[in-house]
Formats: C-alpha cells, structure tokens, sequence
C-alpha cells in the first residue's frame, strides 16, 4: 500500500514494510531496513561502541502532513520534533527524526523531551511499556531531509512506537555508507 502525503516530492511516500518485495530493496540495506529491533543496538555493534548522537534540532513545531497523518493529530497541531544524527567516528550514519504529540510527553513520556545526546532507541527498548508498530519504507532525496549524504537515494524506515499506550513516529533515513548488517552474523 503507498501512501502520498502532503505535496508530490516534499514528503516521503511510505510503504508498508511487509508488501514490498526484497528485490526491490538495496541488498546492502535490506537486514538495516526490515530488521524491528533496535537499530541504536545494531549500530554500536557495527561501530565497535564509538557511536555517538549529535541533535540537530528539537523543539515544537508543527509535523509534516505524513507526520500527522500518522500519528492522527489533528491539521496543524505543533508538537516535539526532534532531529539528530547516529554517528560512527564522527561520520553520519543516520538522520532520525522523531515527532512527539504533547499528550505522549505526559506521565512516563515526559523523559523523552529531555535525551540529549542520549539515543531514543535505548530507551524505547529497555522500557516493557513500549510497543512498536509496523513498520514503512521510504525512498527520499538527501535535499527533501534537508542532510548531506553518501547515498542517493535515501533509504528510510519509520514506525509508530507507544509509550502506555501514547504514540510517538521514528523515522530513521540511512544516510552514509554502512557495513553490512551485524544481524546477518547473528543468525
């Protein structure tokens, strides 16, 4: 299923991650892509632990229309975005943004608007509260996130998390050129 959202070629068009077919994917990305698990725990591995995050942005801002067609908030609600890079040795590896509504911010959820340089994905997957939905595949630009990058096209993956209940989107775009997919030795 494709979904267009906002204007042709100013957002991402998702597709559900489990109706693609893998031949259509970039065979480098596919474990990277496809994998639900922690990707923060897949990158230290590759990285050999000098990962490192650097936030870009972070503040309130009203979310692109995929965005908040996903999160199903109302037109033009603001909420906590936040940008960083996941780095290796200071080379960007990933650009990930993360939308966060207000009410998601409330309760076990307040601790997400203060991270820092810590990564979202350990503590999204240390926390029995948190389910992941499925997952979506995008093809974008490196203009349209608005990053430098190694690759063209961009390959991205995002997915609803909930936190008791309260959403939050993940995107991650896979910017620079990384090693093959730590999983693939584990299995």
């Amino acid at each position: 299923m494709r979904r267009r959202c906002g204007k042709a070629g100013n957002e991402p068009v998702w597709q559900a991650a489990n109706r693609l077919r893998r031949s259509a994917l970039p065979p480098h990305l596919i474990g990277w892509l496809l994998d639900d698990s922690s990707l923060t725990r897949w990158l230290k591995q590759a990285c050999n632990g000098r990962f490192a995050v650097r936030v870009l942005r972070q503040g309130w801002t009203v979310p692109m229309s995929c965005e908040t067609a996903a999160l199903k908030l109302p037109l033009r609600r603001r909420a906590m975005v936040r940008e960083v890079l996941l780095l290796c040795d200071d080379v960007p590896w990933v650009f990930a943004r993360t939308v966060i509504p207000k009410r998601t911010l409330g309760g076990p959820g307040g601790r997400l608007a203060f991270l820092g340089n810590r990564p979202l994905g350990e503590l999204l997957f240390r926390d029995p509260r948190v389910r992941r939905g499925r997952l979506e595949v995008s093809r974008v630009t490196p203009a349209l996130l608005g990053v430098e990058s190694t690759q063209a096209p961009v390959w991205g993956r995002r997915s609803i998390f909930r936190l008791s209940e309260r959403p939050l989107l993940v995107s991650e775009y896979f910017i620079g050129e990384l090693p093959p997919w730590p999983g693939e030795r584990s299995r």
